[in-house]
């Protein structure tokens, strides 16, 4: 139950959704393909992620396989995708959309949960092949629909930045660091959007160069 007076940070990132011109983001155009010499989701997982808990690393490896090979598929991003990677993620037999509120941020930000966020939801994944949208604006979009409709009990994270690296990956795009993107975000923070799908592009073209 949440506080009388208590914001959701759902309905405040989707207003902010709505009000970003993601389309106009030209300095997020990607133009072609990206294969870096080094893949920076694998070096955060072998790195950083495997000093602090080598089982979590395995399973985001897992996970990170099968969103790669969904994404040579061309798979449409669905919920049903996104969780499978998340059982993966987690080590589960069956992962569900959550059935409550959900917290974060030591319980500062509350995402809030009606009859239609589960809809609400797979209409902002399939926006992650929008037309006439640049790809690392739609990434960047896409983590940020995974965190602040944070679908699962816990992982969200985790499956927000595999969202965004499964809509790069599908039009061949790879990012050889993921580190810069491990920042807090905020709901209600438009120019951050914004920013976020910039420095998607930033690193993308960085890890061309550097190819």
């Amino acid at each position: 139950m949440s506080a009388a007076g208590e914001s959701d940070a759902l309905a405040v990132w989707c207003g902010v959704r709505r009000r970003v011109d993601w389309a106009g983001l030209g300095a997020a155009d990607l133009g072609s393909p990206v294969v870096p010499a080094v893949d920076g989701f694998t070096a955060w997982c072998e790195g950083p992620v495997r000093r602090r808990d080598p089982v979590r690393a395995e399973r985001l490896l897992s996970a990170y396989a099968r969103a790669r090979a969904d994404a040579a598929r061309g798979v449409p991003l669905t919920y049903a995708v996104l969780a499978g990677w998340q059982r993966a993620v987690l080590g589960a037999g069956r992962v569900a959309f959550r059935r409550g509120d959900a917290y974060a941020k030591g319980g500062r930000e509350r995402y809030g949960l009606t009859p239609r966020t589960e809809a609400d939801f797979a209409r902002c994944l399939a926006d992650s092949a929008q037309a006439g949208v640049p790809l690392a604006a739609r990434a960047a979009r896409t983590y940020l629909d995974v965190a602040f409709f944070h679908p699962f009990d816990d992982g969200n994270a985790r499956a927000a930045l595999l969202a965004l690296t499964f809509v790069l990956a599908r039009e061949g795009v790879a990012l050889d660091e993921v580190g810069p993107l491990q920042t807090t975000r905020y709901a209600d923070d438009p120019e951050g959007a914004a920013d976020l799908a910039v420095l998607v592009a930033v690193l993308a073209r960085a890890a061309r160069r550097r190819a």
